[in-house]
């Protein structure tokens, strides 16, 4: 097949050109195609000042479009050009979210026009858009619309740029995989599944969530309905109590109203009973007056002779009581004087003793001083012992000195070590305060990443099982000098490189994988450090050049990090290569990027990312705002800590070395103290020896003044006896004296009490006479006494029962609602009383068994019936109610029966024929991979589409993750599932941008025969696929329409462009 049959279509976009414009007039086909294009297909891109296109036009092929050509020339302009033309967001392109970015550098405004294939007549839609106010003009066929009319134009024609099953651009990639089983559910829904499928798919999970919320209620209210009724039935038996408790209360009232006129009765009975006994005890109180009388006569006559006897002897006791008291004085001064006598006698004793003693102690002390004179005697040979104290004295003197100084040493190496312990102290300090400052930086790394610091805390516990270096993840390693540039770092290195893990050798990694991957299920991030060391590379030009337009450093310079860190970073991100600059190198950023030329630069808060095209000097710059840092604004100096740690060591040797002076120089004290103890016990038996003698001779002396003194100090004991005898003879006298004077008491006490005795014998016979006629007359009184209390009982008593009967009746009266003065009995009671007892405690008896009865029914009023009746209505509502809702769940469920069977049956046909597809495009890569349809519990709005793949035959189906699988294998993955859609597609085109990059050549190759197999089939849609590079050697099909992007100043102008003669040129060099 020669060169024309393969480039079937060719379309060229040139820049700063007007290119031909193509009309498409395709015929219509009977399967509502036309010329191979599928209603909604794109026909036409035209482009105006957008992105880096002055005007370029693209005419797609109605299957798959190659859009091929070098990095930086367009590609992704067309796919934005597609997106936002078609009415989609920006957030749909993960570039800039505003809509005036997509304009060309320089330019006020910029425009897109797409051109739709439609059978009814092709629609064009045109959006124009101002930098100025970031607003849109949209037109549809050449007519002013809003935004709305074009969404819905849009989706009438099944178009989704928002559904990544659709519209996948180079940005959101990587997204693919993240989706999770429910997104990517409904995506494929709404991309290849009918358009009833998503909406019965909304309609069950709004009818599950409204079921949920019947089933709800009406479990509510039949719980409500059942507790109602239960509460009824309880309170049905308490009316039934409540009656029987009213029966036993009327019975209780009509006891009420007969016991007072029984207790009346009793009383009035018991009244006339008193009477009468009242009336004989007052005959019997009367006679036994009368018989008391002469007896009281007999007592007072007697009490008249008793009255002057008692005078008598009350004046007889008077004075027997003075003369006793007299005798009393008496004695006491006889015993004072007897007392008197033994103190002179106990003072002669003392002299006498006194004497004895004295005599004793001169013996004792001559025989003391014979003793101390023979010794002083046998001392007067002994040799002097002052010049060996001398010499004791001078050996102490030098000890002291040394003491002295040892002392001063001491002093001075305490004071060393004051200042050493605080300098300590203070580096401690200092070190704590940087081991706080990583603890914030781990906090960090544990709120925002909890796998990664699960993973750190691993790493730590078993660091010993790793042969290379390994460094904890960046953000902890890394220190930014000063925490103003930590947002340079932050964006220049993406966040999975920040928390991930440094690894020197790659078993070391495998293993760590292993561990935290595999088994631990941990979601984190490693990398390997180039064999080769990168960290000290240097830049590409000085930095001195580029001061002059306000750079002030490169990325490297702005923070420490371990070698291997460094080095990664280096060889990865270029951070040697990337200058950081100022508001002035924003001021002057064009003629930066024209003249330096660099890929990347910082100014103060943007960054530039700079491309150069393949094929010309154009040079295309996109810029983006620096975010605020979040983890690298806790900033340790490297150099500090490591300076800190070598000055905590010196500071520790200075104290050990200090100590070890101490210790030796207490040593010396010790034995200098040692030393000075010997000699001070010698120095004192000397001076003992030596003070000897003039002690013996000081005792001595002392001794015989004691002895002239002891004898000097005679008592004369005869003078003293004499003196005492005559003491002694001058108290008896005064003894004598006194006696005299107790006798004469004594006699006068005598004679007054033989008197009193007379007067006793006297009074005592008379008082056995009174006694004898009291007892008479007690006798007789307390007779009459019981009889007066007799008396006085029954007449209180008679008195308490005619009120009591007062009181009885007017009770009586006031219960049975009597008129005043009427006492008998209504007729009305006279049947009721006939059938209750007649007797007090018959009627208390049953009165109280009534009442334990009543009381027996407690809780109970007269609002129970009320309620019982009023709850009657409400369970009556209730079950009117219940009923209602129990007939709107059946209706829901019945409808989400019907809504399920018009969804679930298609979907799983839907998904079995994705299945069927997608597991042959991976047997035909010696590979194995499948979809189905997962789902918890019926839940609707928990159903998803899962992916398993696996791309090595010593391994399981995985689950297609953002985590499991690498880039390449995750693009193969999504790139064969889009293809699976492909043939089901009811959207008129799908867009895949770059996907191709991460893969290896053998399956980019495979890849490309399964689109290119795919996208040309029969019934299939259009396709465009954005790559900037292909393979050699590749199969194309004559369906394939490829669009070569070439951008430079050199390009040829399109309306001198002539496909034939570049086909014919190229013809004529394939046969050269």
């Amino acid at each position: 097949m020669d060169l024309s049959q393969k480039r079937k279509r060719i379309s060229h976009e040139l820049t700063n050109s007007q290119p031909s414009r193509r009309v498409a007039a395709p015929c219509c086909s009977t399967n509502g195609q036309a010329g191979g294009f599928v209603e909604g297909s794109i026909l036409r891109i035209t482009m105006r000042n957008f992105l880096t296109y002055d005007h370029s036009e693209v005419s797609p092929g109605p299957k798959l479009n190659m859009i091929v050509g070098a990095n930086g020339t367009g590609k992704s302009s067309i796919v934005c050009a597609i997106c936002l033309g078609l009415a989609g967001k920006t957030a749909v392109l993960g570039r800039g979210d505003k809509v005036g970015l997509y304009v060309k550098r320089g330019c006020s405004k910029g425009s897109v026009e797409i051109e739709l294939y439609r059978a009814s007549g092709n629609l064009i839609i045109t959006r124009e858009i101002q930098v100025e106010n970031n607003q849109s003009t949209w037109m549809l066929n050449k007519k002013h619309s809003s935004q709305r009319a074009v969404e819905e134009a849009v989706k009438e024609l099944h178009i989704q740029v928002g559904n990544l099953c659709q519209f996948l651009p180079q940005e959101k990639v990587g997204e693919f995989a993240k989706m999770s089983k429910i997104e990517l559910l409904e995506a494929t829904e709404k991309s290849v599944g009918p358009p009833e499928m998503y909406e019965f798919h909304c309609e069950l999970k709004t009818f599950r969530s409204k079921e949920r919320d019947l089933e709800n209620v009406c479990k509510e209210k039949a719980n409500f309905l059942e507790k109602a009724r239960q509460r009824n039935e309880r309170n049905k038996l308490d009316v039934e109590r409540y009656y029987m408790k009213k029966r036993h209360l009327d019975r209780i009232q009509m006891l009420e109203k007969k016991k007072p006129w029984v207790e009346y009765e009793t009383a009035r009975k018991e009244l006339e009973g008193v009477k009468k006994e009242r009336e004989e005890m007052k005959k019997k109180l009367k006679s036994l007056k009368e018989a008391q009388e002469p007896l009281l006569r007999k007592i007072r006559s007697v009490e008249s002779q008793l009255q002057p006897i008692e005078q008598q002897m009350k004046e007889l006791t008077a004075g027997i009581r003075d003369a006793s008291q007299k005798c009393k004085q008496k004695h006491d001064q006889l015993e004072y004087r007897n007392k008197e006598v033994d103190d002179i006698r106990q003072d002669l004793s003392l002299k006498q003793t006194e004497e004895a003693d004295r005599q004793k102690r001169i013996g004792h002390t001559q025989l003391m001083i014979k003793d101390l004179q023979k010794e002083l005697q046998n001392m007067g040979s002994m040799e002097d012992v002052t010049p060996q104290i001398e010499a004791v004295n001078a050996d102490l003197r030098k000890i002291q000195e040394e003491k002295a100084k040892l002392e001063g040493e001491m002093l001075d190496l305490r004071r060393d070590k004051d200042e050493a312990f605080g300098e300590l102290n203070r580096l401690r300090n200092r070190q704590r305060s940087l081991d706080d400052m990583m603890k914030v930086k781990e906090d960090k790394l544990r709120n925002r990443f909890r796998d990664t610091y699960t993973a750190l805390k691993w790493l730590r516990d078993n660091r010993d099982r790793f042969e290379g270096n390994v460094y904890e993840p960046m953000m902890l390693v890394i220190n930014v000098r000063d925490t103003r540039h930590a947002k340079y770092i932050e964006s220049h290195i993406p966040l999975n490189d920040l928390r991930a893990f440094v690894f020197q050798r790659q078993e070391d990694m495998e293993k760590f994988m292993t561990e935290v991957r595999d088994t631990q299920r941990l979601r984190v991030n490693t990398v390997i450090a180039p064999e080769e060391s990168c960290s000290k590379r240097p830049p590409s030009r000085p930095l001195e050049t580029l001061k002059p337009y306000g750079f002030f450093s490169y990325l490297r310079e702005l923070f420490d990090a371990p070698e291997e860190v460094m080095s990664y970073l280096c060889y990865q991100y270029k951070v040697n290569d990337v200058p950081v600059g100022t508001e002035k190198t924003k001021s002057m950023i064009e003629m930066v990027i024209r003249e330096l030329q660099m890929r990347m630069i910082y100014t103060a808060e943007e960054k530039y990312t700079v491309k150069k095209s393949n094929y010309s000097s154009n040079v295309v710059s996109s810029n983006s705002a620096l975010r605020p840092s979040q983890f690298l604004t806790t900033t340790i100096d490297a150099d500090e800590r490591s300076q800190l740690e070598e000055q905590l060591r010196a500071a520790e040797r200075q104290v050990q070395s200090i100590d070890q002076r101490m210790a030796a120089i207490r040593e010396q004290q010790a034995k200098l103290d040692r030393r000075d103890n010997e000699l001070r016990a010698n120095k004192k038996k000397l001076s003992e020896l030596k003070g000897k003698k003039r002690q013996l001779e000081q005792k001595i002396s002392t001794k015989q003044d004691s002895l002239r003194q002891m004898q000097q100090n005679k008592i004369n004991l005869q003078a003293i006896e004499e003196e005492t005898n005559a003491k002694i003879a001058a108290v008896n006298n005064k003894k004598v004296a006194i006696m005299e004077e107790y006798l004469g008491h004594m006699q006068m006490k005598a004679r007054l009490s033989m008197d009193k005795v007379y007067l006793a014998l006297q009074s005592a016979g008379l008082s056995a006479e009174k006694t004898k006629l009291e007892t008479d007359c007690r006798d007789s009184s307390a007779e009459l006494k019981r009889a007066e209390v007799v008396y006085t009982k029954l007449d209180q008593a008679k008195n308490n029962l005619l009120a009591t009967c007062k009181t009885l009746m007017r009770r009586a009266s006031e219960i049975c609602n009597m008129t005043p003065g009427e006492t008998a009995v209504p007729e009305e009671l006279h049947a009721a009383f006939s059938q209750l007892p007649d007797t007090l405690d018959e009627i208390d008896a049953m009165l109280n068994e009534e009442k334990t009865r009543a009381e027996c029914f407690t809780g109970l009023s007269d609002a129970v019936v009320e309620e019982y009746n009023r709850r009657e209505r409400e369970i009556q509502n209730m079950e009117k109610e219940l009923d209602d809702k129990t007939n709107a769940l059946r209706t829901y469920r019945q409808n989400i029966a019907e809504a399920k069977e018009c969804w679930l049956n298609p979907l799983k046909l839907l998904v079995e024929q994705i299945n069927e597809r997608f597991s042959d495009f991976f047997r035909s890569m010696q590979c194995a991979g499948e979809v189905d349809l997962h789902s918890e519990n019926e839940e609707y709005d928990k159903y998803g589409i899962r992916i398993r793949v696996k791309f090595r035959s010593s391994t399981e189906l995985h689950e297609l993750t953002p985590h499991h699988q690498s880039g390449g294998e995750r693009s193969v993955s999504t790139m064969l599932y889009l293809m699976a859609l492909q043939e089901l597609n009811r959207c008129p085109f799908r867009v895949v941008d770059e996907i191709n990059q991460g893969m290896d050549p053998v399956n980019e190759r495979r890849v490309f025969d399964i689109v290119v197999r795919t996208a040309c089939g029969v019934n299939t849609s259009q396709y465009f696929f954005i790559t900037p590079k292909l393979l050699q050697n590749l199969q194309y099909a004559e369906q394939m329409t490829i669009l070569c992007v070439h951008n430079g100043p050199y390009m040829l102008p399109p309306n001198k462009w002539s496909e034939k003669a570049f086909i014919r040129c190229a013809t004529r060099r394939q046969i050269s």
